[in-house]
């Protein structure tokens, strides 16, 4: 049987290439990552549920086989698109033990037309409604460059399971920077995608009211590309959606790319935070690494009414968490009570019963201050690159150490940790963290790169361009099942 180690060295593309020469079969595939998820997860915390018996259906060719990730391992994220049937908790005691719908979301139908075997479920925040991955449902995930560091949220669990080596990719959703923040702290690429550009149906149309992207964390842009190309398109009777590129999003990393306009924004207002140094010095490298392949690369202005967003976007994420824990509550028969909640989804689900109809529709009328803004920025430049977060990877337990009085409080001092992620979502413009660099401590530091609506496969040619200039793939944590014997 292929050892741990080995099943580790090869990406997504990778595994399913040793498929297709008939190198390995399916089963010892599943079978491989499952010990590899026995071994690290004990220490990690990422998965919180595992399918073994997916490991003994992979021996019969499914309705994937035969594409280009056939019989990869993967793991689905516990909130956002689903599964048939499964256990489908979102993190929250509220929904402990409740079951999915009796359909999978069309985006789960695509990833298992893709070839992955699913082998189980990634551990979240409560309801996906924070940046750390610290439910009190199952405890924290700890990040395997430093088991006391986050893993970032709310795809903790999907990035700290991709970064150990458990499986080459994962499920990954972003309503507010839930693939990129993660991606940041586990040295990992992260690309959220334009809105709707990926499918939440059938029984979802504007996910967070258009805030939510789906897509995967990985090691490497062409896994992320390949899975775009079996992903991308809308769905049966989507009214609101990006129209895909006209091609595939992997064979457009081998176009050339043209010098583009990079203006790096190092001036985090949503909310206003002061950047670590080092976090400065590694976008600034960043921005030099660009110039140096031919981009042309300036620090530029970005301004909107950032205290308006903010108000308006707390109000929206709020009145999202208030209808999902009644949602929750009715179909559990549990108490909205601190027994069921954390402090700060009770604090929200409070707080948005103050909220009137009309104060919600203003709130997302505010949604276009974003739009016009990037809209405007991009007739200057092709991209925007900022940091991912405003500081290296945290403490596991600071976040639960603010004080929750109000959500909009505790909301302004949870986004400060990545203030550049949020507007995107608003936007619904695409962006990407890239890992190009690793702090003096050992934790890694993304790189946000930002462009216009639909413009994905720009981003994913930038992205393997400094792929090929600054390699990372092959650096491990200290906690990667090839150091595990």
């Amino acid at each position: 049987m292929m050892n741990a180690s080995e099943y580790a060295s090869y990406d997504g593309l990778g595994l399913g290439e040793l498929i297709q020469r008939g190198d390995i079969s399916r089963q010892e595939l599943a079978e491989v990552a499952l010990g590899a998820i026995d071994t690290l997860n004990p220490l990690v915390n990422a998965v919180i549920e595992t399918y073994p018996a997916a490991a003994q259906a992979s021996a019969k060719p499914a309705a994937g086989a035969g594409a280009k990730f056939d019989g990869v391992p993967f793991l689905l994220k516990d909130i956002g698109s689903h599964d048939a049937d499964v256990t489908f908790e979102l993190g929250s005691r509220l929904s402990k033990g409740l079951k999915a719908p009796p359909f999978a979301s069309e985006l789960i139908n695509r990833f298992r037309q893709s070839g992955v075997t699913i082998l189980g479920r990634t551990n979240v925040p409560e309801m996906g409604s924070s940046c750390t991955t610290e439910p009190l449902l199952y405890g924290p995930t700890g990040n395997p460059w430093n088991l006391e560091r986050t893993a970032g949220g709310s795809s903790g669990g999907a990035a700290a399971a991709v970064a150990s080596g458990m499986v080459p990719i994962a499920h990954a959703n972003d309503a507010g920077g839930s693939i990129r923040w993660p991606a940041a702290c586990c040295g990992l690429f992260g690309l959220k995608p334009s809105r709707n550009l990926n499918p939440h149906g059938p029984d979802t149309a504007l996910a967070l009211n258009g805030l939510a992207a789906e897509h995967i964390v990985s090691r490497t842009v062409r896994d992320t590309a390949a899975m775009l190309d079996y992903t991308a398109g809308p769905d049966a009777g989507a009214w609101c959606y990006t129209p895909r590129l006209d091609g595939s999003y992997l064979d457009a990393l081998q176009q050339p790319l043209k010098p583009l306009r990079i203006g790096i924004n190092l001036n985090p207002v949503f909310p206003p935070t002061t950047l670590q140094a080092e976090v400065v010095t590694a976008i600034r490298d960043t921005g030099t690494l660009c110039a140096s392949l031919g981009h042309y690369v300036e620090e530029a202005t970005f301004t909107f009414d950032h205290e308006t967003l903010l108000r308006a976007f707390a109000i929206i994420w709020s009145c999202n968490l208030r209808a999902g824990v009644e949602m929750l509550s009715g179909m559990t028969g549990n108490a909205i009570d601190s027994h069921h909640l954390e402090a700060h989804v009770l604090v929200a689900w409070r707080d948005a019963g103050q909220v009137s109809a009309s104060q919600l529709l203003w709130a997302l009328e505010q949604m276009n201050i974003a739009s016009r803004a990037y809209g405007e920025f991009f007739q200057r430049y092709d991209v925007m690159l900022t940091p991912a977060g405003s500081m290296e990877p945290f403490e596991i337990g600071k976040i639960g150490k603010i004080a929750t009085p109000s959500f909009f409080e505790w909301f302004l001092e949870m986004c400060s940790h990545c203030p550049f992620l949020s507007t995107a979502n608003i936007a619904g413009i695409p962006a990407m963290s890239v890992p190009l660099h690793w702090s003096a401590g050992g934790l890694p530091v993304g790189s946000h790169f930002l462009a216009k609506m639909g413009a994905e496969s720009l981003l994913l040619q930038l992205a393997a361009q400094l792929e090929v200039a600054r390699p990372w793939a092959q650096k491990v944590p200290p906690h990667h099942i090839s150091r595990y014997r």
